[in-house]
């Protein structure tokens, strides 16, 4: 037996060996972990061909063990040539899938243009033997994505029209206006299967440092101390982004971050994956407003979380307003240590702003402050302002100022924060670009939002948003309306993203606003009622007048009432008497 090697053949299949046994054979290909099976063959049939020869004379035993051989080769070969048209077969395919794929790698591939060879044969080994009817699977299908809706014709909220606001001289304040929203039923019917686009940005995640370098720029151990040139590259949308977005230190958002949160609460805070209303109340600031109208389906599958540290937890306990279930009513009490700022109101923008990263799960969150009541179904606001709009970020203008500066200016003259503060961060973006709101920004309608309520879809771009806004409250001051529109602006600039900011009077719709605990428990009590007085009516004056019906009697008791004649002064007199007279008038409609 001789045997003419061919030596290797690039790819993954391994090497090719030919084999001449008394006959030109054609070219084998073999798997590399079958090359031994021919000699093990080999023997065994040389056992086999000693015992036959005890048997059987060497003639017969030459022609048994030539057609043996011949009928080994020929199917040796059928099976063989099967088996590389197969593996030809899946390896065309298997090119032609990868062609089609989208290049969306995990973390723990290859980079691009990268092959492991050891895991390429392997699998091109397995493949040798699969039966060729079975089917190969099709490419995934593209991502789908939400892209909104029209309500049908004659819907009642297709054709509404916002009405004037009342001719009420009295009452120049802002006020609510009529808000169309869709039966709760039919909101929940157009909840979306898919999420909405997230432009240029696909994948986002967060920095984490447990070493932090104070920088001279703003910054905190809770948020880091981002350079310049990370906050300039954070406004660089890409489609795989790292930024900082709170919570830079500790194994996850909650846990030993500085904004932590006991284990089971962490717990049933993930297995929100639907909708999400949030509020937080630091330092004991607000009294807690329940919600009302609420549909029981809202009861049911909406989670509602209040956010309170440990100064509020005691105050409501004290109350007897809460016990060991830790709810109060519709709200879940989540009570929260280690707060990561002093001021109450900096603590209140972690969870109104990062409440992606404190629910990983969930898929819209809606945000009220902590002294407003929500008074619509959490379905009826997400589809009057979301999904009607194919939004994925909504709030409400201010209702008064549109422009940046006229809101540092307030902010100042209200004692908001520092002066020199509110001052440094609007030079700073002065010099980056930031110009007073005119027509020239339309459809942009304001610079400035009511801030107290963010409905929001929890998608990457608005992640990214919510992350960088945050960033600049942690850097400059704690008044978010001064960075929203830079935020804002520089997203827009890269990206065809949007926000709905709808009207303030449609807030006001939704939520009522109630007042500061403070407030309150400064206001004098009401008044107790003033006693009741018994006053009877005088007696009639009879007239003994005879002949006179009892309507002549009434009415000529009217005309015939003498009436004083108060003599004209001139000059100091005049108005004097004039006043005197209007007060004498006054108490005597008074007395009647």
């Amino acid at each position: 037996m001789t045997t003419v090697s061919l030596g290797l053949r690039s790819g993954s299949y391994g090497s090719l060996q030919q084999q001449i046994q008394n006959a030109v054979l054609p070219i084998q290909t073999t798997p590399p972990f079958a090359s031994r099976k021919p000699y093990k063959m080999f023997k065994e049939k040389e056992r086999l061909f000693r015992w036959i020869c005890k048997f059987a004379g060497r003639k017969k035993v030459g022609m048994l063990f030539l057609c043996v051989v011949s009928a080994a080769i020929f199917v040796w070969v059928l099976y063989v040539g099967k088996g590389e048209e197969t593996r030809e077969g899946d390896r065309i395919e298997s090119i032609r899938l990868n062609d089609s794929l989208p290049l969306n790698y995990p973390e723990s591939s290859p980079t691009y243009g990268e092959q492991d060879n050891d895991k390429d044969i392997i699998s091109s080994s397995l493949k040798v033997g699969r039966n060729e009817s079975i089917a190969l699977l099709p490419p995934p299908p593209p991502p789908t994505y939400f892209t909104g809706y029209t309500l049908p014709p004659g819907n009642p909220c297709e054709s509404f029209t916002l009405p004037p606001p009342p001719a009420d001289k009295k009452r120049t304040g802002p006020r609510p206006c009529p808000v169309c929203y869709l039966p709760v039923e039919e909101a929940i019917a157009l909840m979306p299967n898919a999420p909405s686009f997230s432009p240029v940005l696909k994948n986002l995640t967060y920095i984490h440092e447990e070493n932090l370098t104070r920088s001279e720029f703003g910054g905190s151990d809770f948020g880091g101390y981002p350079s310049l040139k990370q906050r300039n590259d954070s406004y660089d949308i890409r489609e795989s982004m790292s930024v900082h977005c709170g919570f830079v230190r500790g194994i996850k958002p909650g846990r030993q971050t500085g904004f932590d949160i006991d284990d089971p609460d962490l717990l049933e805070m993930e297995q929100c994956r639907g909708v999400v209303v949030a509020s937080a109340i630091f330092g004991a600031y607000d009294l807690i407003q329940q919600p009302n109208n609420i549909s029981e389906a809202a009861k049911k599958n909406v989670c509602f979380i209040m956010f309170v540290d440990e100064e509020t937890e005691a105050f409501l306990r004290n109350s007897s307003e809460l016990d060991a279930s830790k709810r109060l009513g519709l709200w879940r009490i989540v009570v929260v240590h280690n707060l990561p700022y002093t001021d109450p109101r900096r603590n209140g923008k972690v969870p109104k702003l990062l409440l992606h990263r404190l629910f990983p799960n969930a898929r819209y969150s809606l945000w009220i402050d902590g002294k407003l009541e929500l008074v619509v179904d959490p379905y009826q606001i997400l589809e009057r302002f979301l999904w009607r709009k194919n939004a994925s970020f909504a709030i409400s203008r201010h209702y008064k100022r549109f422009d940046v500066f006229v809101e540092a200016e307030a902010n100042k003259v209200a004692g908001k924060y520092g002066n020199a503060s509110i001052d440094f961060q609007v030079e700073f973006y002065k010099r980056e670009g930031l110009m007073p709101y005119s027509e020239a920004k339309l459809p942009i309608t304001s610079d400035v939002p009511e801030g107290c309520v963010i409905v929001r879809e929890h998608i990457p771009i608005s992640n990214l948003f919510t992350c960088l806004w945050f960033n600049e409250v942690d850097r400059f001051t704690s008044r978010d309306q001064i960075s929203f529109s830079t935020a804002r602006d520089k997203i827009m600039s890269k990206t065809n993203w949007t926000i709905n900011m709808f009207l303030d009077c449609e807030r006001r719709n939704f939520v009522v606003q109630g007042y500061h605990r403070d407030v309150l428990e400064h206001w004098a009590p009401p008044p107790p009622p003033p006693l009741a007085i018994a006053v009877y009516p005088p007696q009639p004056i009879i007239d003994e007048t005879p002949n006179k019906t009892s309507t002549e009697i009434l009415t000529g008791s009217i005309i015939s009432t003498p009436i004083r004649k108060i003599p004209v002064k001139s000059g100091k007199n005049r108005k004097s008497s004039s006043k005197r007279h209007r007060k004498v008038a006054a108490g005597s409609k008074d007395a009647s």
